[in-house]
């Protein structure tokens, strides 16, 4: 019967972090592949370790947490004095708040897609490649995981005084009658795997920086290329024309000697005027005008 209802109750908690596990699977179909080692990270080596052992050996941390005395009230009053928020609880909430911000792409995602229906058009190459407003949302992204990853370090060994987990501590806080001893359950256990939470959290803001910087100097390189391909297609075309001008010009003096006597003749002065000039037969239009045709 116990057996039992011990699996009922891992299966529980196994389920409620299934929504965890189908954002990062529906966030691995719009990564880059920096962004898909983060996934696995993330889904290997932090849920699933925290899962499958970690919740276990925090389990009965505050049943195990002794004193040398049975003053009614002392043990639980150090032990939230040196426990204020359990490890495995700041670890379950630090891992919901950095794959949270990862909740961003996939709706800007899913806009897209809605969009590209309201208007029975495709408005996009891919609703889930990575460019314009996605781009941005994606960036955002990552910055905000970086933040919450960052904070949370700084958060454990703010209140924990470092990331170790000692054997002793002294408490003498009322209504302890004197400075007593209090005992941690598993201390070398809990320090390794805080070692590894924390060696995981540090991988996964290299790899944070790394996408980061990844894509804006990719997409920095794209948009200078296309501004450099479109300034040197402009001055291809503007040689261009230079060239058919050159050509129309030979053209337009033979006009001169094989114009009829006093045939008009359109030409444009410097402050580009049509002047109509009359030509007899043989003669050749003043300077002011064969300069400026």
């Amino acid at each position: 019967m116990q057996t039992s209802e011990h699996f009922l109750l891992s299966l529980r908690r196994k389920m409620s972090w299934g929504f965890l596990r189908d954002l990062l699977s529906g966030v691995n179909k719009y990564s880059t592949g920096i962004g898909r080692i983060w996934v696995a990270v993330v889904f290997i080596f932090r849920l699933l370790i925290y899962i499958a052992a970690a919740e276990n050996i925090w389990k009965y941390e505050h049943d195990e947490f002794e004193c040398n005395i049975k003053q009614p009230g002392c043990e639980n009053v150090c032990f939230d004095h040196f426990f204020p928020i359990s490890h495995i609880r700041l670890w379950a909430l630090q891992l919901i708040m950095v794959s949270t911000p990862s909740l961003l792409v996939v709706f800007h995602v899913a806009y897209r897609e809605n969009r590209e229906k309201h208007h029975n058009q495709k408005l996009y190459k891919s609703p889930g490649e990575i460019d314009g407003g996605l781009l941005c949302t994606y960036l955002i992204s990552l910055i905000l995981k970086t933040g919450f990853e960052i904070v949370f370090l700084v958060l454990f060994y703010k209140l924990y005084n470092g990331f170790k987990v000692p054997r002793l501590v002294k408490c003498d806080i009322r209504p302890c009658p004197n400075t007593v001893d209090c005992y941690i359950s598993k201390p070398t256990e809990k320090m390794i795997f805080i070692c590894f939470l924390v060696a995981t959290s540090c991988l996964c803001i290299v790899l944070n920086l790394s996408e980061l910087s990844y894509l804006i100097f990719k997409y920095s390189i794209k948009c200078y290329l296309k501004r450099y391909i479109k300034k040197h297609q402009g001055s291809k075309s503007d040689c261009h024309k230079s060239e058919i001008v050159g050509h129309r010009r030979p053209a337009a003096a033979g006009q001169f000697h094989n114009s009829s006597p006093s045939s008009p003749l359109n030409v444009e002065d410097k402050c580009g005027k049509k002047l109509l000039v009359d030509l007899k037969e043989g003669q050749r239009p003043p300077s002011r005008y064969t300069s400026c045709i």
